[in-house]
């Protein structure tokens, strides 16, 4: 798979162990304080749910605490065996977004958290997440919000202006690293506006039927995160089947 590897795969199999460092420490990365949102966006339920990109595995671990029945997918080996060493799924499935290896109609859940602004060719993932949903099922996707994309604060108070510093729209690469608590992280993607993202569901046959701007909740998780309840960090949102035509 290697030498067929897209950028963002690449990227994510140089720093694997520093991501399952800095996600798996205890309150340290900003998922902590929204996951008990997002356990409640989703919701209790039952049947087979697949995460696309599943890292190391804690939105899977999310899933089954639902009562899913959980298939892991990931592309970077050791993400997917630290998922499987942390007991996070029932199956584990090494692959990539775009060539899912299921069957169509396979799942009744789809989620791909904080995934598609990583992946090289978003659109024909998200034909494969339709794809492999039956008629009824569910998407449920994350994205780094794009206005929160496009700038940064300037400053750590909690009232600090946002700045606006590069176009809102476009596709284009991102990379950085950030570092806090003694522990750094590099990241890599792409940014893009809100309706590349709603072009790529409509023309994989996706609607989109619910969405969520989250805020972070109160919680040793979100210290230093007040300010993003003035803007918000993430965008959550449902998509179901289209109907054929």
């Amino acid at each position: 798979m290697a030498g067929n590897a897209g950028r963002d795969v690449q990227h994510w199999n140089g720093v694997a162990q520093a991501w399952i460092q800095w996600a798996r420490t205890p309150g340290h990365d900003v998922f902590w304080a929204y996951r008990a949102a997002l356990a409640a966006y989703i919701g209790q339920g039952r049947g087979q749910a697949l995460e696309v990109g599943c890292g190391e595995g804690r939105v899977s671990r999310l899933l089954a605490s639902l009562g899913y029945e959980v298939t892991a997918a990931e592309p970077v080996p050791r993400l997917l065996e630290a998922a499987r060493q942390a007991e996070s799924a029932q199956r584990y499935v090494a692959c990539e977004a775009s060539r899912l290896p299921f069957a169509d109609g396979s799942f009744d859940l789809v989620v791909a958290y904080n995934v598609l602004m990583d992946i090289e060719d978003m659109p024909a993932a998200l034909a494969e997440m339709r794809r492999v949903m039956r008629p009824a099922a569910t998407l449920v996707v994350s994205i780094v919000h794009p206005l929160a994309d496009a700038g940064r604060y300037d400053g750590d108070a909690p009232d600090a202006p946002f700045i606006v510093t590069q176009p809102y729209f476009g596709r284009k690469p991102f990379e950085g690293s950030e570092s806090r608590n003694g522990l750094t992280m590099s990241f890599f993607g792409w940014t893009q506006p809100l309706h590349a993202y709603a072009d790529a569901l409509e023309a994989a046959g996706l609607a989109i039927t619910s969405l969520r701007e989250p805020v972070p909740e109160a919680s040793p998780a979100a210290s230093g995160l007040e300010r993003w309840k003035r803007l918000p960090l993430f965008l959550w949102l449902k998509a179901q089947r289209l109907p054929p035509a």
